[in-house]
């Protein structure tokens, strides 16, 4: 059994850049396939990205090529470092873990183990 807790979260204004991670207690994470989704107020959750073992990653299009899903150097915490941030990106912030080899696809529901959260706020 393995507790995930979401941090790094705050609240930057348009065109700048957060660093999230996702730590475990119980288990090293670098065995999982990791997803990080969001969900803004009054919406649905949705993907945002994940990290499989080996390190290949994939990405929302709402996100690619301004997010980046990366190992930490310990490989202790899969960190999701965001740039060129919009209000639109607004959102509590959700990390996922999961045994399978890919991840990506799979609905929060379908992850074991699901963080709690870490909140963005992106102002204008």
């Amino acid at each position: 059994q393995i507790h995930l807790v979401e941090s790094g979260g705050g609240s930057v204004q348009a065109g700048g850049s957060l660093t999230l991670s996702c730590a475990a207690s119980g288990d090293t994470l670098s065995t999982y396939c990791i997803k990080w989704f969001r969900q803004a107020p009054a919406k649905e959750r949705e993907e945002v990205g994940s990290i499989r073992r080996d390190g290949t990653t994939t990405y929302a299009d709402s996100v690619k090529g301004r997010f980046t899903i990366f190992q930490g150097s310990a490989k202790q915490s899969p960190l999701l470092r965001m740039n060129s941030l919009k209000p639109e990106d607004t959102a509590m912030y959700y990390c996922a873990a999961s045994w399978s080899d890919a991840c990506y696809g799979f609905a929060w529901s379908a992850f074991p183990y699901r963080g709690q959260g870490t909140q963005v706020t992106v102002s204008s």
